[in-house]
This record gives structure tokens, C-alpha cells and sequence, in this order.
């Protein structure tokens, strides 16, 4: 576990619980390892149980960590999970983290495609984050971090639907912090640029598919267009989401912060 006992960066997490949301790979493993890592107790919430538990025991100290077992495209399981989950107790911090749809341009998208990745997306947001708020007021301590995509700031081409989505629920969280936020509780969006995750692989496989360029050339075009020049990691996204959770941010509410090596072109 990481000394967390500097007076000047407090970012101890001990007696706190955390569910996070999308845990069995990519940022949303990185996320769980790393608060894990502060101290707190990890609820880890996907839809495949072996990968669930597989996920748990790369945390620190497994044994002290649960899974909670639900697929974000039905928003019922999504509910009876966590109100299981809080039954047990309060959650201080809730990670909302599930994987984006399909991409394609917004003018062939078709309207189940918007109704569903609304659903997985806002609406399992909003109930997980209606779930646990009882128990966030009561400690007056809470936190919630929604990861998103740095195109709630600047629409990405060929993903219409993810564009649309992820804009919304950036203002649902927005509305959320002004509402919370006199219980101590705070509401923040994490925005991911290109990432090597499953994710970015999926991208770049569809792009290769379309262009004829192989996926080495894909990806380093992608890097290219970093400042940084290259793809971020799935810890270093974690890291931010930590960082958010822990008691040296709690005067940050209501913000979008881009994780993503400078490559988006607005402030």
C-alpha cells in the first residue's frame, strides 16, 4: 500500500469504499488498483464474473475487496447490484466507467443506437450515483467520477453516437455537482484521450479496415497528433481518477479534466 500520511498531499483513502464501475480491464482495472493502492476498500462492478474475480485479485490485499456482478445494457441489473452493494454499507467514491458504442459517422447512426448507449451510460450513471448518495451525505464524504472522452470538448470524427452521449452526460454531471455539492460531496468528469486500452485497439482495427494502412500506422498517427507523442496508459488515467477521489481534491467539483497528453486543442 503507498504511504498516504503527508500532511501537505493527503491522499489516504483507509476506511474508505469505492465501487468502480467497468474494473476487468483498462482504466477501469487502473482506477480499482490504484485506490486499492490509497487505502480503500473496492467494490469492482462489470458483467463477466471470472473476469471480475480475476480482476480482484490483482488489487492489494484481495482479500479485502468484493465484485458485484451486473451488464450496464440492462439498467435493472445495474440497480439491484448496487442497492445490494449499499445494503452492506456506505460507498464514498463511485466510479462510473463503461465502454463506448460502436463508432460511424452521426448520420447512419440509427436510433437504437443513441437509446442504448444512453441507457449503459447516463441512465446506470444516474442510478448507481442516486444509489450511493444516501450514504456519501451521511459521511459527509463523496465522490463521484464519471470517465468520459475529451469529446465533450471537441467532437471526435466517426463516433456520432459516443459524441452525443458523453456530451450528455458531462452536463448531467455539471447539474449533479451544483446539487451535491453542499454535502460535501463532488461530482467530476475524467476525460481520456487516446488510450491503450481495448478501446483504442477497436478504433484503430476499424480505421486500418477503412484505410488499407496497417495498425502500427494507424496508432502512430494517432501518437503524432499527441504533444506528448505517443498514447497514454491506463495507470496514468487511474492515477488522475485517484487523485479525484481522494482528500486533497476536495475543493474540485464540476470540472472536466482531460487526461490526455495535450492533444486537445481547447482549454
Amino acid at each position: 500500500m503507498t504511504d498516504t500520511n503527508n500532511p501537505w498531499m493527503p491522499l489516504g483513502l483507509q476506511g474508505k469504499h469505492a465501487v468502480v464501475c467497468g474494473a476487468t480491464q483498462g482504466i477501469g482495472l487502473a482506477a480499482a488498483q490504484h485506490l486499492a493502492g490509497l487505502g480503500a476498500r473496492i467494490t469492482l462492478m462489470a458483467r463477466n464474473a471470472e473476469r471480475l474475480e480475476e480482476a480482484r485479485l490483482t488489487l492489494d490485499e484481495p482479500e479485502r475487496h468484493a465484485t458485484a456482478q451486473a451488464d450496464f445494457s440492462c439498467p435493472e441489473e445495474v440497480k439491484a447490484a448496487i442497492d445490494d452493494v449499499v445494503s452492506d454499507g456506505p460507498v464514498h467514491i463511485l466510479v462510473n466507467n463503461t465502454g463506448g458504442p460502436a463508432g460511424g459517422p452521426i448520420v447512419e447512426a440509427q436510433v437504437d443506437a443513441f437509446m442504448n448507449t444512453f441507457q449503459q451510460h447516463l441512465v446506470c450513471n444516474h442510478l448507481l450515483a442516486q444509489a450511493v448518495l444516501p450514504g456519501m451525505k451521511a459521511a459527509g464524504y463523496g465522490r463521484i467520477i464519471n470517465v468520459i472522452s475529451t469529446s465533450v470538448k471537441q467532437p471526435l470524427a466517426n463516433l456520432g453516437v459516443s459524441n452525443t452521449i458523453r456530451g450528455a452526460v458531462a452536463n448531467w454531471a455539471k447539474t449533479w455537482a451544483n446539487e451535491v455539492g453542499m454535502h460535501g460531496v463532488t461530482v467530476n468528469n475524467v476525460l481520456p484521450g487516446a488510450t491503450n486500452t481495448a478501446r483504442l485497439e477497436q478504433i484503430i482495427a476499424n480505421k486500418a479496415d477503412k484505410t488499407g494502412a496497417s495498425t502500427d500506422e494507424i496508432h502512430a498517427q494517432m501518437a503524432a497528433a499527441v504533444p506528448l507523442k505517443r498514447t497514454g496508459e491506463p495507470e496514468e488515467v487511474g492515477r488522475a481518477i485517484a487523485f479525484l477521489a481522494s482528500p486533497s481534491a476536495s475543493y474540485i467539483s464540476g470540472v472536466n479534466l482531460p487526461v490526455d497528453g495535450g492533444r486537445t486543442s481547447s482549454l
